[in-house]
């Protein structure tokens, strides 16, 4: 039966997916929207710190909501704390979409205590702490996932399409459609972000390459797979049949010092691709006679993904199937490490991911040993001066110790630690 006729089932039996939200932004808008015209599924609640923004998606999506958890059962709830909303008997499954570390780990860790399965639109929290929420999420018999439509979710589609297959997946990637400027502040993209209904916090990060660090550092947490250098290559290249040329090995022409690794490129976007390879015989012959081109590289590229109208795809797959989108294996392989937007002095608190004070940047996970990871930052305080342009060193800087992210990620360590 289809994931729809399942949906339908769920909707003529009186049994929806009960759905909270966690974050009322431009993702969380467009989710609420989608949901409203899908079957077997409704979103019960949504929390925001701003409960007005929940309220007007929920009326933008012909709703009329109800302030407080415990309100009209017949219409849908608003309040201002994610943990309540976590923790709460009117929900199955709980949708992150705040792209806050501290806000996501901490409502992921409420939603798997009590036992409902974490659908993340949170990459930022997932290459932080996700290890150990799919930990916790397997103990606790509930599904810890990424999110279908986030570029993450959408790579790791294709990559089990490949593999189940049999072909030999080299690279993984996504194209970036922001210019790059590793100093972007919320300030320098403020007027663009008006005009797109954005958080400027939010688009700063898409724009100083933060976002596409943390969303490759997701896929190869999931793979096993690693960057091949830190920060990635990211080159420039419009047409994506030319992408397996590009990301092939140095002694084959192309940029690369290994394969699996995970990367991106400037000019094709906003697809996501992988990169598989073909022996010589039929299997190649046939992925030439399909436009797959010469070979032995071959790419396998979707030309887009929906963002947040794809999530609920995620959400019934963790209900019906039992089945994550996307989540990192045990050990991750990739770190996105902050790297300072401007030289900061000893004694200063740092703000969050798209602010004034670093950028992330991805390495393999050993090689970011004693780095600042970026989802630790925000609430840290330097001891010693770091110059623009240096990722920031672990041992100068005092963690926030108020920080729910911080304790999980510690715990995560600890565990890691134990099992070698």
């Amino acid at each position: 039966m289809s994931l729809r006729r399942k949906l339908e089932a769920l909707q003529r039996g009186g049994n929806p997916i009960r759905v909270g939200l966690v974050g009322a932004g431009q993702m969380g808008r467009g989710f609420i929207a989608q949901v409203a015209g899908i079957p077997g599924m409704e979103v019960t609640a949504c929390a925001d710190v701003d409960p007005e923004r929940a309220i007007a998606a929920f009326r933008e999506a012909g709703q009329e909501p109800v302030e407080g958890l415990n309100g009209d059962p017949g219409k849908p709830a608003v309040t201002g704390d994610g943990v309540e909303l976590a923790r709460s008997e009117s929900v199955d499954v709980v949708v992150e979409a705040t792209g806050i570390p501290e806000v996501g780990a901490r409502v992921a860790y409420e939603a798997i205590q009590n036992r409902k399965h974490a659908v993340m639109l949170n990459a930022e929290a997932d290459v932080t702490v996700g290890a150990i929420l799919g930990r916790l999420a397997q103990s606790a018999g509930v599904i810890y996932t990424g999110s279908a439509g986030d570029e993450p979710g959408a790579i790791m589609d294709l990559y089990d399409f490949a593999t189940s297959l049999g072909f030999e997946v080299v690279v993984a990637g996504k194209g970036k459609n922001n210019p790059l400027d590793v100093y972007a502040t919320p300030e320098s993209v403020a007027e663009e972000a008006e005009s797109k209904r954005m958080n400027p916090h939010m688009l700063a990060s898409f724009v100083d390459g933060t976002k596409t660090m943390v969303e490759m550092a997701a896929v190869a947490n999931a793979t096993g797979f690693v960057p091949d250098i830190p920060g990635m290559h990211g080159p420039e290249e419009t047409d994506p049949n030319r992408l397996g040329d590009v990301f092939s090995l140095k002694e084959e022409g192309g940029l690369l010092s290994r394969y699996r690794v995970v990367d991106y490129v400037r000019g094709v976007a906003p697809g996501v691709f992988v990169i598989v390879r073909s022996p010589e015989g039929p299997v190649r012959e046939t992925m030439r006679y399909v436009g797959r081109g010469e070979g032995p590289n071959h790419v396998l590229y979707r030309p887009y993904h929906l963002t947040s109208l794809e999530t609920p795809l995620s959400v019934a797959h963790a209900v019906i199937y039992g089945e994550p989108t996307i989540v990192s294996r045990p050990e991750p392989a990739a770190e996105v490490v902050a790297v300072a937007k401007r030289d900061i002095q000893a004694g200063e608190k740092l703000g969050g991911i798209g602010g004034l004070d670093y950028y992330g940047q991805i390495y393999p996970v050993r090689e970011a040993a004693g780095m600042l990871p970026a989802g630790l930052a925000a609430g840290a305080r330097t001891t010693r001066p770091v110059s623009r342009g240096q990722a920031i060193p672990r041992a100068g800087i005092e963690l926030a110790e108020d920080s729910f992210v911080v304790s999980l990620r510690r715990l995560q360590d600890a565990t890691l630690t134990e099992n070698r």
